[in-house]
C-alpha cells in the first residue's frame, strides 16, 4: 500500500488520467499521444483493475471528488469513461470534473456522462479567434465552443468551466478582447473560466521555436485584462488563473490548494497522502503491462519533510484570496503594491499575482528548519 490508510471522513480525492488524443498540441508536455487509441480498451481495463486493487486494499476512501483528465478523456467512448467511473467509491454529493474538447461535444456523449454521475464538465476552447487557434494548434472552429457549452446545459449540467491561453504568436490585445467577450456572451454564460498564460515547456516543437515564443509584457496585460473583465461579469478569482461565479468554484482543484490526499488511476497519474507523493509510470504500455503482470505501476515518489510541506502549505494559499498569515511575509519595501495586508492575512493584488512566483520565493527566508514561521 503507498502512504498509509486513509484518514475517515476527510475529503478524498481520485484522479484518472486518460492519455490519448486527437491530435498533439505543440504547447503540450503533457503525458498524451495521439497513435495509441488501439490501446484503449486494454486500458480500461487497467485502470478498472487498479482501481479494484485499490479499494480492496484498503487506500480508498469515498472520494468527495473524481476529476478525469488528460490527454483528452472525451476520446474514449462515452461506455468506456463511464465504466471507470462506476468502479470508483463516492462520498455524497462528489463533484465529478470531465475534460472534454469542443469539437468532442455530443448530446448523446452527454447525456451518458450525466447519468454515469458525471457533475461538470471542463472544455478546452482556449480561444475564440480562428487564426489564435490555428496558432495553438487546436483544431476546433471559432463557434465550436458556445455550442459545446450549450449541448452541456442542455444535458442538465449546471456547472462546466472553460479553459482559455493567451500570449499564442500573433495574437493580439483585440484577440485577445474578442475571446472572453465571445466567453462572457456564451448561452448560458459558463461559471468558472480558468486563463492560462502559454508557457514554452522544454522539449516540446513550440519550445524549438524562439520566433512563437510569448512576450511576457503583452501576457500581463492580457491578465489584467482578464481580471478586469471577469470582475465585471460576477466572478471572483480563486486561484491566480482561475475565476468563478458564487457557488461553482472548482472543488477538486481545491483539494490540491490545500494539500489534500488524493489517489490517481492511469499511466502518469500522481497520488498524495500525507506528504507522500508518489506516480505511475508514464506511457500507456507500460502501465497497462505492469498492472496485467499484478505489479503497482509506480514509477516513483517522494515523501516531503515537515519544512517542505509547510512552504508547500504557504506557497499553494498565496496562489488564492485566502494569502498567507502575515507573518509569514516580512514587512519588506520590495513588496510594496504585490500584496495587500488586510484581517492578520496577506494576500497577493493583482500585480502580485502576476509576480507569484517571486513573492513565493520570500516566504522560505521566514521559515525555520523546523518548517515554523520566524516571529
Amino acid at each position: 500500500m503507498q502512504g498509509g490508510a486513509p484518514v475517515p471522513g476527510a475529503e478524498f480525492g481520485v484522479y484518472v488520467h486518460v492519455p490519448f488524443c486527437r491530435a498533439r498540441c505543440d504547447y503540450c508536455a503533457f503525458a498524451t499521444y495521439s497513435d495509441r487509441d488501439g490501446l484503449m480498451g486494454r486500458y480500461v481495463d487497467a485502470c478498472l483493475a487498479e482501481i479494484h486493487r485499490a479499494t480492496d486494499e484498503g487506500e480508498l476512501s469515498p472520494a468527495t471528488s473524481v476529476f478525469v483528465g488528460g490527454g483528452t478523456p472525451s476520446r474514449l467512448p462515452a461506455d468506456e469513461l463511464c465504466r471507470i467511473l462506476a468502479a470508483v467509491p463516492t462520498a455524497p454529493g462528489c463533484e465529478v470534473p470531465v475534460e472534454c474538447t469542443p469539437e468532442d461535444a455530443d448530446a448523446g456523449r452527454f447525456a451518458a456522462y450525466r447519468r454515469a454521475g458525471v457533475t461538470r464538465l471542463s472544455f478546452g476552447v482556449q480561444s475564440t479567434v480562428p487564426h489564435v487557434l490555428a496558432a495553438l494548434g487546436r483544431r476546433h472552429g471559432q463557434h465550436d465552443g458556445r455550442r459545446a457549452v450549450e449541448l452541456a446545459a442542455g444535458a442538465g449540467f449546471e456547472s462546466c468551466n472553460v479553459d482559455l491561453i493567451f500570449g499564442a504568436a500573433g495574437e493580439s490585445a483585440a484577440d485577445w478582447a474578442r475571446t472572453l467577450e465571445d466567453v462572457l456572451g456564451f448561452d448560458p454564460v459558463p461559471p468558472h473560466v480558468s486563463a492560462y498564460a502559454l508557457t514554452v515547456e522544454p522539449g516540446t516543437p513550440l519550445a524549438a521555436d524562439p520566433a512563437r515564443h510569448p512576450d511576457e509584457d503583452a501576457q500581463a496585460d492580457r491578465y489584467e485584462h482578464a481580471e478586469s473583465e471577469l470582475s465585471a461579469a460576477g466572478f471572483g478569482w480563486e486561484e491566480v488563473s482561475n475565476w468563478a461565479r458564487p457557488g461553482h468554484g472548482a472543488r477538486h482543484n481545491r483539494l490540491y490548494w490545500r494539500q489534500g490526499d488524493y489517489r490517481g488511476f492511469g499511466s502518469a497519474a500522481h497520488s498524495h497522502r500525507a506528504g507522500h507523493r508518489w506516480w505511475n509510470v508514464r506511457t500507456p504500455e507500460r502501465y497497462i503491462e505492469a498492472v496485467a503482470a499484478g505489479r503497482p505501476p509506480v514509477a516513483a515518489g517522494e515523501r516531503l519533510s515537515d519544512e517542505q510541506r509547510r512552504f508547500e502549505a504557504l506557497a499553494l494559499a498565496l496562489r488564492t484570496p485566502e494569502g498567507v498569515p502575515d507573518s509569514a511575509l516580512a514587512d519588506d519595501p520590495a513588496l510594496e503594491g504585490l500584496v495587500e495586508r488586510r484581517g492578520g492575512r496577506a494576500v497577493l493584488t493583482v500585480r502580485g499575482r502576476l509576480l507569484a512566483n517571486a513573492v513565493t520565493a520570500r516566504l522560505r527566508d521566514e521559515i525555520t528548519p523546523a518548517g515554523i514561521l520566524r516571529p
